[in-house]
């Protein structure tokens, strides 16, 4: 087998992949190009200019959680190659990153910062807490189930929709689909978005949806930013109808320098760095699914995260 690891590796990581595919044939970084047609085997996320030249891939294992509309297009893999994502890689770093985001808004850490570059011994008011909350998981994958437990860990009552019903684990209060989603919504202090970018999802959280939030609540999207109209979250946030908004996503994305979210004192923005390879812990976990992905394509076992391509995920 030829193999392209086109995400950043250490010397333990290149020894698990090369483990999981003994005398297999391994190109780290950019393979040549007199090379791209002869992989069976890509980990990492491709360039589409380069798709057209994998016509021998059996299996492309991406390093993200998303899959890219590149990707999915008709014709853009080769017949019988697999498509597989990182899911299970992110959950516990995003959530961390989304809980501290959450703190950070309610408890108006934003604007102390802000007070201590100004030199300021300022008292910013009212906080709130998430003791005692309520808290809606607006797509409970891992990451949407990470963010969830740590929230009722600290004191909030957790419900959750996802695409298809399932079992519901103890920490969660209710477990419906999206179908349930208005019904909940208005109750809820804390609203997580964790979802894909696929036609069922763009534009979720329009106008309509967003003024059937609580009053004082908080947005946090963690997702795709193309779930959220963006003016729209913009109104209610300046209008005082939402507490604030976490965002690791954007829509557009990057956000422009002139947009005006930028001023937007109770929106917290981060450049979709929640995920990525900021957290060893994450990086080690898409490793080991790549790993565990090529010992199964040489064994001919089902793969890991494979993507439904009609889906998006």
């Amino acid at each position: 087998m030829k193999i392209a690891v086109l995400f950043p590796v250490t010397e333990a990581h290149r020894r698990a992949l090369s483990e999981a595919a003994p005398g297999a044939e391994f190109f780290f970084g950019a393979p040549p190009e007199e090379e791209l047609p002869a992989l069976n085997a890509v980990l990492g996320n491709p360039p589409a200019s380069m798709l057209p030249r994998l016509s021998g891939l059996r299996l492309l294992q991406l390093c993200s959680a998303g899959v890219g509309g590149a990707y999915l297009a008709e014709n853009a893999l080769p017949d019988g190659c697999a498509l597989c994502n990182a899911s299970g890689a992110y959950g516990p770093g995003i959530a961390e990153h989304m809980l501290g985001m959450a703190l950070s808004l309610v408890k108006r850490l934003h604007q102390y910062r802000d007070s201590q570059r100004a030199r300021e011994w300022a008292d910013h008011g009212e906080v709130a807490s998430i003791l005692g909350s309520r808290t809606l998981v607006v797509g409970l994958g891992d990451i949407g189930t990470e963010f969830g437990r740590r929230m009722a860990a600290l004191g909030s009552s957790v419900s959750g929709v996802k695409r298809t019903p399932g079992q519901k684990p103890d920490w969660l209060t209710e477990l419906g689909t999206l179908e349930d989603l208005d019904r909940l919504l208005p109750d809820a202090d804390f609203v997580f978005l964790s979802l894909p970018d696929t036609p069922a999802t763009r534009g979720l959280f329009d106008q309509e949806r967003i003024s059937r939030m609580k009053k004082g609540a908080v947005l946090l999207n963690a997702g795709r930013g193309t779930a959220v109209d963006t003016e729209a979250l913009c109104d209610a946030a300046e209008s005082g109808a939402l507490r604030g908004a976490c965002l690791d996503v954007t829509d557009p994305e990057p956000l422009p320098p002139g947009h005006r979210m930028w001023e937007i004192e109770n929106i917290l923005i981060t450049p979709h760095v929640s995920g990525g390879f900021h957290l060893p812990y994450t990086h080690d976990r898409i490793v080991e699914i790549c790993a565990g992905n090529l010992r199964r394509l040489a064994a001919g076992e089902p793969l890991y995260s494979l993507v439904n391509r009609k889906e998006g995920y």
